[in-house]
């Protein structure tokens, strides 16, 4: 089975003026301590209500200091159950997230139209890589013929 796992984060921020600028500040923060690694993580501010149901912006800033609510989604593929989804999510991006607590705000299978296409994806890749190899390596190889029979 395979899962889309949005796990929410408070990301804290520092010398930032508007709500707008710290949501930019956490994106590029998160962003920067996950990827190359979990470049496949969607970020995303996290909207959220007050308790008489209003909306209120995904970032609070006071002194400078900004604390921002993101979502942070992703699929994890080949799993027993739900709970084993959200854990090796959990594993994943909060190893890379330290000191930042992860809040679990939602799990469910995957579309089967979705995985078949990332895995489409994928294998095209690998072929298409493949096919540049070939291509750099073959010319190598004829030379090497071409030497020989001299």
């Amino acid at each position: 089975m395979d899962c889309r796992v949005v796990l929410e984060a408070p990301v804290p921020v520092y010398d930032v003026v508007t709500p707008e600028a710290a949501v930019g500040a956490a994106i590029s923060k998160v962003g920067k301590k996950l990827n190359p690694d979990l470049s496949y993580v969607d970020i995303e501010p996290r909207s959220r209500r007050s308790p008489r149901g209003a909306e209120l912006p995904p970032a609070t800033v006071a002194a400078g200091e900004g604390l921002v609510a993101l979502e942070l989604e992703m699929t994890v593929y080949d799993v027993e159950s739900e709970d084993h989804a959200v854990r090796i999510a959990r594993s994943e991006i909060g190893s890379r997230l330290e000191g930042i607590p992860l809040e679990r705000l939602s799990c469910e299978p995957a579309d089967e139209e979705e995985t078949e296409t990332a895995a489409a994806d994928a294998t095209e890749d690998a072929e298409a890589e493949a096919d540049s190899d070939e291509e750099t390596l073959l010319p190598e190889f004829e030379e090497m013929v071409e030497q020989h029979r001299e």
